[in-house]
């Protein structure tokens, strides 16, 4: 097997480099200021599509952090109404059954939380694909 020897490499690559970039130079049909307003032109698109995507994509963090936010007070509100309603019934029981409803009523509320829980993920999932699918059909009614 041959080994390479890293000098001769990167001379090779910067020959290759200068031949191509002459040739190119020198077959191009348009004047090097043309050229240079091309690239220049061809520059400025770039920086105002990529201003265009960072505020995009700035709007739809703020957009997603307000739903998860929403959503987020959304599940503990419903939590401290199950809890508050539980507490009142364990309160309104008495003797040996309050330990049994107290059970019980635990386990309802463990039951509501899970529904709940995977009510909000649910949603939020759903959010996520609508703005997928609006952020798609934008993106393709832009080009």
């Amino acid at each position: 097997m041959a080994s390479y020897n890293t000098k001769d490499f990167i001379v090779g690559t910067i020959i290759g480099s200068i031949v191509g970039a002459s040739t190119a130079l020198l077959l191009t049909p348009k004047s090097g200021e043309e050229w240079r307003q091309d690239l220049s032109e061809g520059t400025q698109s770039v920086k105002q599509k990529s201003s265009g995507l960072t505020s995009e994509a700035y709007e739809k963090g703020s957009d997603w952090a307000n739903r998860a936010k929403d959503k987020s007070s959304e599940l503990a509100k419903n939590v401290s109404a199950q809890s508050s309603h539980l507490y009142e019934r364990v309160k309104g029981s008495s003797g040996e059954n309050e330990e049994k409803s107290a059970e019980e009523l635990a386990k309802e509320l463990n039951e509501r939380i899970d529904e709940s829980e995977e009510a909000a993920a649910e949603d939020v999932k759903k959010d996520v694909r609508d703005l997928h699918k609006d952020s798609t059909e934008n993106n393709s009614n832009n080009t």
